[in-house]
């Protein structure tokens, strides 16, 4: 079998896009013939049709995903296409009409949604994965002179993460410190906000991807109160496999993702938001949060991935 994954920011910048084709593309190159195309040659269709590819799977959408769509009248290959755009038009546009051989849906409730758009395509659910050898909770922390509990977020900032809700929510509490870890266009104005209402307990910081495992593991609880279509959160999982608790917003796909390694919240509530951090806090997470991570390994996410790719072939 031979696949093509289509990344155009691949090597570049560090998202949960690029990180799903770097982990997948490693463990499915052990046993088939798999290439990665980055920067301009991830939308140069000469040569993924000229590749012979049994398998394309385009990363970035949009153009991409309809110009592989079309491709597939030269290429003879299937088209496999990946929910990471997350509910909405992005997605529909990828389902409806560059109408992929399989879509990918990354939790029962995008499925259900997908479903809805799906005309000729056939819908799959597999989640995210996790590298449990990298995300840990034993190993090396590091030092973040912050007040002790320290409540750690990891993401973008831009305004459908809603950081700002959890700055507002421990504003509500008595003890205990927010790292925002994460960079973008929100941040001046999140630094404001942080320093007027959480004076000396709240730092915005920016970490490489290789270091994040020991910032969730120098931290106590995980939070990041995103809009209900996030695609799927996977630093849900790097904070439970580091042995870290979570508390979600309550919606159906963060219960499928957290289950009982964390705690539900209405994130628009401060006051309430705040007392389910409390009450999170009081409570050790460490064996529920990794059994809950165990069921996202790689080793179990790339073995889905492959038996749906083998199912293609044959139809």
């Amino acid at each position: 079998m031979k696949i093509a994954f289509l990344s155009r920011y691949q090597n570049q910048i560090q998202r949960g896009a690029e990180n799903f084709v770097l982990e997948l593309s490693t463990r499915l190159s052990k046993n088939y013939d798999v290439n990665v195309f980055s920067g301009k040659d991830a939308d140069d269709l000469s040569k993924i049709i000229k590749g012979g590819y049994d398998i394309v799977i385009p990363i970035n959408g949009r153009l991409q995903s309809l110009k592989t769509s079309f491709g597939r009248i030269l290429g003879k290959y299937k088209l496999l296409i990946t929910g990471h755009s997350g509910i909405g038009r992005d997605d529909i546009w990828n389902i409806a009409v560059c109408k992929p051989d399989v879509f990918v849906a990354l939790t029962e409730h995008m499925a259900f949604w997908a479903k809805g758009w799906a005309w000729g395509s056939e819908v799959v659910k597999i989640p995210n994965g996790i590298d449990l050898n990298k995300f840990s909770p034993d190993g090396e922390k590091i030092k973040l002179d912050l007040p002790k509990p320290i409540i750690l977020s990891v993401g973008a900032l831009v305004w459908y993460k809603y950081h700002d809700k959890l700055i507002h929510a421990l504003s509500k509490t008595d003890e205990g410190s927010l790292l925002i870890v994460g960079k973008g266009e929100m941040q001046e104005e999140l630094e404001r906000l942080g320093q007027k209402l959480l004076p000396n307990r709240f730092k915005i910081l920016n970490f490489s991807y290789e270091d994040m495992q020991k910032v969730y593991r120098s931290c106590d609880l995980f939070s990041l109160p995103s809009w209900d279509r996030e695609a799927f959160g996977l630093v849900y999982l790097e904070a439970m496999a580091t042995g870290k608790g979570v508390v979600a917003p309550d919606d159906q796909s963060r219960r499928e993702i957290v289950g009982d390694a964390g705690l539900f919240t209405n994130v628009e509530n401060p006051d309430t938001y705040a007392k389910i951090i409390e009450e999170a806090l009081a409570c050790d997470w460490l064996k529920k949060a990794k059994v809950q991570a165990e069921k996202f390994s790689w080793e179990k996410v790339a073995i889905q991935y492959e038996n749906v790719m083998i199912d293609m072939l044959k139809k």
